[in-house]
């Protein structure tokens, strides 16, 4: 093994589309290059806005696909004993998940260039990783990360194999040299979802607050509405997809315009975008509606905005409701599994409401309009999320030098949060 090979940390994502995990990936990967690793970024699909914005010195390797029942047959003989747990999500349904294909190809690699490490993020995604290490034969080690409640996804998802992705879920991610979760609400729900010990799942933070946030948000404002000096401008940012339950933000947003001046924008792109509009109409608030679509700097308007919403129906841990914090701008979040209660300390930094609660979230948007808490005490809490504190961290699990550390202690590394007694590994 070459010396490249020994300090090498791979990092595998279905592609670099849109959304907080992809944005979340680049930052780790460009602080494990500065802390002098090399990097390989694998992508299944090498395409999405983020493509443009993978850090300086990072290789992308883009994997190629193959044949659906090939990869079939190398599923089966790679664990016979897993055949039960395998069938269903992945080896007889009709569409398996869109990374399997590339199972080969991601053994190849491993096999090839025998990284040190390899981290992934989400579940099919994860599985991938696992599998491939096995049929590889390779010593990397593999830490599998979970972004979002397993347990919600199942539920929201129309896939037959999601029904019974957690058998297939408690067979596999033992097999991973350690499991990190994004929240201690995600690592819960991994744990009651699929019977895995919750001592096997260790909780580090998303890393949100890097150096170059203050530049950001200090850049030309993405939307007139921000700098016109005209009714208070609400934000959100999200895809247009059911999770992030947006039509609900919509009729509380109708309820407190028929209360006092205000105008909500709406950063990001998906399929809901006819329906939103649509409401919008119904609803009489067209014309204080904005949808600018995807945008590369949110920054510059968070730190613009009066009010932040989160309107989720669930999460991870939401990076959007932190950045906006750390941009200075008072947020109001639905109640929602995981991470809202958890950021916001049970609503010390920000109100949470139920979900599907119109009115009660209108009555948060106009107390926290009417009385917001300080800019700076809003800075520094969400600073708390930093870019340095999760990489430290990962590169614990990955080099597996804070296995010892971990065990022995039982304090959260985040300053502010409760801690379970059984979140360390």
């Amino acid at each position: 093994m070459t010396e490249r090979q020994r300090q090498t940390i791979a990092m595998l994502l279905p592609s670099l589309a849109a959304g907080g995990v992809g944005r979340s990936m680049l930052r780790l990967a460009g602080a494990f290059r500065a802390a002098g690793h090399p990097v390989d970024l694998l992508l299944c699909r090498a395409e999405g806005p983020y493509l443009s914005e993978v850090p300086a010195g990072v290789r992308v390797v883009a994997l190629r696909r193959q044949n659906g029942l090939s990869t079939r047959l190398q599923l089966a003989r790679m664990d016979p004993g897993g055949m039960a747990a395998l069938a269903r999500p992945a080896l007889l349904t009709w569409r398996p998940a869109p990374v399997q294909p590339y199972l080969a190809d991601l053994a190849r690699y491993l096999k090839r260039e025998r990284p040190a490490t390899l981290l992934s993020a989400k579940t099919p995604t994860n599985l991938l990783a696992l599998w491939a290490r096995r049929l590889s034969g390779a010593p990397t080690r593999v830490v599998v990360s979970e972004r979002t409640q397993l347990s919600q996804a199942i539920a929201m998802s129309r896939k037959w194999r999601w029904r019974h992705i957690a058998r297939l879920v408690a067979r596999t991610y033992p097999w991973a040299d350690a499991i990190a979760a994004v929240s201690n609400g995600v690592a819960d729900d991994l744990a009651a979802t699929t019977g895995l010990p919750r001592d096997l799942v260790t909780t580090v933070y998303n890393p949100v607050v890097t150096p170059g946030l203050a530049v950001l948000a200090g850049e030309r404002a993405p939307h007139p509405w921000l700098e016109d000096g005209g009714a208070p401008v609400i934000v959100a940012a999200g895809r247009l997809v059911p999770q992030k339950n947006f039509p609900l933000l919509l009729r509380a947003f109708a309820r407190l315009r028929e209360r006092r001046p205000a105008r909500l924008l709406i950063f990001g792109e998906g399929p809901g975008r006819k329906e939103l509009e649509s409401l919008a109409r119904a609803l009489g608030i067209a014309g204080d509606l904005a949808l600018p679509g995807f945008e590369a700097n949110p920054y510059a308007a968070f730190a613009r905005a009066s009010l932040f919403v989160l309107s989720s129906d669930y999460e991870g841990l939401p990076n959007v409701l932190i950045e906006a914090m750390a941009c200075g701008c008072p947020v109001v979040s639905t109640d929602c599994p995981s991470g809202p209660a958890e950021i916001l300390q049970g609503g010390r930094w920000g109100e949470l409401v139920s979900r599907d609660d119109s009115e009660a979230l209108c009555a948060a948007m106009l107390r926290t309009l009417e009385a917001p808490l300080p800019k700076d005490a809003l800075r520094a809490r969400g600073g708390e999320f930093t870019l340095e504190n999760s990489a430290r961290h990962y590169r614990e699990l990955l080099l597996g030098t804070g296995d010892r550390e971990r065990a022995a202690s039982r304090d959260n590394w985040l300053p502010g949060l409760a801690v379970r007694g059984d979140q360390t590994r």
